[in-house]
C-alpha cells in the first residue's frame, strides 16, 4: 500500500534536514577553481586600498585653497610612484588614476575642471571635500569577512581572491553524480531507431548539464530497460563510484514501473519520501544510503527537469556545505494565470523586464502533458501556486522561480 504523498512544504523540510558530511577539502590554483565551492572563510588581512588613493587623473589639493582660484602645480604624482612630495598650502601636485594621494592633500580636483597655463591651474569649476579620494578600506577592511564558506566561486570572486593574492584556494571536491535513464523505450544518441514505439532519451542529457552547471561531476550512465535485475545492477554500480544517483523514469505506479521496488528493496536505502502534491512531478522519491543519496525522477522531460531543478540543487550544495534556496520573486502577471489543479504547480512563463519590472506571460507556451520540453526554451522561469492558489487575472503579481537568468 502506498504511503500519503506529503506537501511541498514538508518535501522541502524533510530535504533541508537530511544530514549529509560535505565532500573532501582540496587545494586548487585559483582558476582550476570556478565553479567550485570554497571551504573556508575568506578574510581580507589588510585594508583596500591602504592608503588614500586618487580615483581619477586631476590634481591634489587642499580643498580650502580653491578659494584661491588659481595653484601653483610644483609636482607630478604617477600612479605606482613611491616618491612622496608633501603638499603645501596654496599648491598642487598633478596626480593619476590609482596614485596615492599626496601627504597634505585632501581632494582631488579633476583635469576637466580646471585650465593649465605656465605652471599654473587656474580653477574653473569647484569641487567637494575629498572628491574622487578613495579612502582607506573603501574597497574592504582588514578583518572583514569577503567571501563566506559554501560560496560557488564565480567571477566576482575570482576577482576578490586575485586582489587578496590567493594563488590557491581551498575548496570542496566535486561532487559526483551517476545519472541513469530507465525505459525499455529509450533510444541513446546515435542508436538506430527499429520500431516506431521507440524514443531518443534526452533526461539523461539533461539532468548531466544540470548538475554540471552547478558545480558537479556527471557520469552519465545512459540508457537502461525497465527489468529489475539491471536496474538493480545499475543502481548498485552508480552508488559504488557517485555520491549522488538520478535516476529517471520507473517511479510511478505502473507494472513495469521497476524503480521505487529496487530502492525501497534491495539497496537497503532510507526512504526519506514517495511521493509529493507537486505539478509536475508528483511521483518524486528521495533515499539515503550511508551519506550517498538517490534521486528517483519522473520519466517525462518537463517534469524530470523541474524537479532535478527543485530537488537535485539543494542535494548537491549539501554536499558543500552550504544552502541553496530557491531564488522566487514576485512577478507581474502580463497575461491571466489559470489554476489547473489543487497542488503545488511549477507552470513554464516567458520572462521579461518591461519599464524595470520583472513580467511574465505564458505566450507561446503549449498546454498538455508533463512531457513538452519546449515550453522550456527562450527566457523560461516558472510559476509557482500554492494548493489552496485560485485563478489570477492579468496585472497582478506571482510567485516565480527564477532558475535561469538570462533575460534579452
Amino acid at each position: 500500500m502506498e504511503k500519503r504523498m506529503i506537501s511541498f512544504e514538508e518535501s522541502l523540510n524533510i530535504l533541508n534536514s537530511i544530514d549529509i558530511e560535505p565532500l573532501e577539502v582540496i587545494t586548487l590554483p585559483l582558476m582550476d577553481a570556478q565553479g567550485m565551492f570554497i571551504a573556508e572563510d575568506i578574510v581580507a588581512d589588510f585594508n583596500s586600498p591602504k592608503y588614500p588613493t586618487s580615483a581619477m587623473d586631476g590634481y591634489a589639493i587642499k580643498f580650502d585653497d580653491q578659494a584661491l582660484g588659481e595653484l601653483k602645480v610644483v609636482a607630478i604624482n604617477p600612479a605606482g610612484s613611491d616618491e612622496s612630495v608633501e603638499l603645501i598650502g596654496g599648491k598642487a601636485i598633478k596626480t593619476f588614476t590609482g596614485s596615492l594621494m599626496p601627504k597634505g592633500s585632501d581632494t582631488l580636483i579633476p583635469i576637466e575642471n580646471v585650465e593649465f597655463s605656465s605652471g599654473k591651474i587656474t580653477i574653473k569649476e569647484e569641487v567637494p571635500y575629498g572628491f574622487s579620494v578613495r579612502g582607506v578600506g573603501e574597497n574592504f577592511k582588514e578583518g572583514e569577512v569577503l567571501i563566506k564558506k559554501g560560496t560557488q566561486l564565480d567571477f566576482e570572486e575570482i576577482a576578490i581572491l586575485a586582489s587578496l593574492n590567493y594563488v590557491s584556494v581551498k575548496v570542496h571536491k566535486r561532487a559526483k553524480v551517476s545519472i541513469v535513464a530507465t525505459g525499455s523505450e529509450l533510444l541513446e544518441l546515435g542508436q538506430e531507431q527499429t520500431k516506431e514505439s521507440q524514443i531518443r532519451s534526452s533526461n539523461n542529457y539533461t539532468i548531466e548539464a544540470i548538475a554540471k552547471k552547478y558545480g558537479a561531476e556527471a557520469i552519465n550512465l545512459g540508457c537502461i530497460s525497465d527489468d529489475i535485475k539491471t536496474i538493480k545492477e545499475r543502481f548498485k554500480e552508480a552508488l559504488t563510484q557517485s555520491d549522488i544517483v538520478v535516476s529517471t523514469g520507473g517511479v510511478s505506479v505502473g507494472d513495469f514501473d521497476f524503480v521505487k521496488d529496487v530502492v525501497q528493496d534491495e539497496l537497503g536505502a532510507q526512504l526519506l519520501f514517495k511521493g509529493v502534491v507537486i505539478k509536475p512531478g508528483q511521483h518524486i522519491m528521495i533515499a539515503k544510503v550511508g551519506n550517498k543519496t538517490i534521486i528517483a525522477l519522473p520519466g517525462f522531460a518537463y517534469s524530470s527537469t523541474v524537479t532535478a531543478l527543485v530537488y537535485l540543487l539543494p542535494v548537491i550544495y549539501k554536499y558543500y556545505g552550504a544552502n541553496y534556496t530557491m531564488p522566487i520573486v514576485k512577478t507581474k502577471l502580463l497575461g491571466n494565470y489559470k489554476k489547473k489543479s489543487k497542488k503545488t504547480e511549477f507552470t513554464p512563463a516567458n520572462l521579461s523586464i518591461i519599464e524595470g519590472e520583472l513580467c511574465v506571460d505564458f505566450i507561446g507556451k503549449k498546454d498538455g502533458t508533463s512531457a513538452i520540453m519546449t515550453n522550456m526554451l527562450g527566457n523560461c522561469a516558472l510559476v509557482v501556486t500554492t494548493p489552496g492558489s485560485s485563478d489570477i487575472k492579468a496585472g497582478n503579481y506571482i510567485d516565480t522561480y527564477i532558475y535561469n537568468l538570462k533575460i534579452k
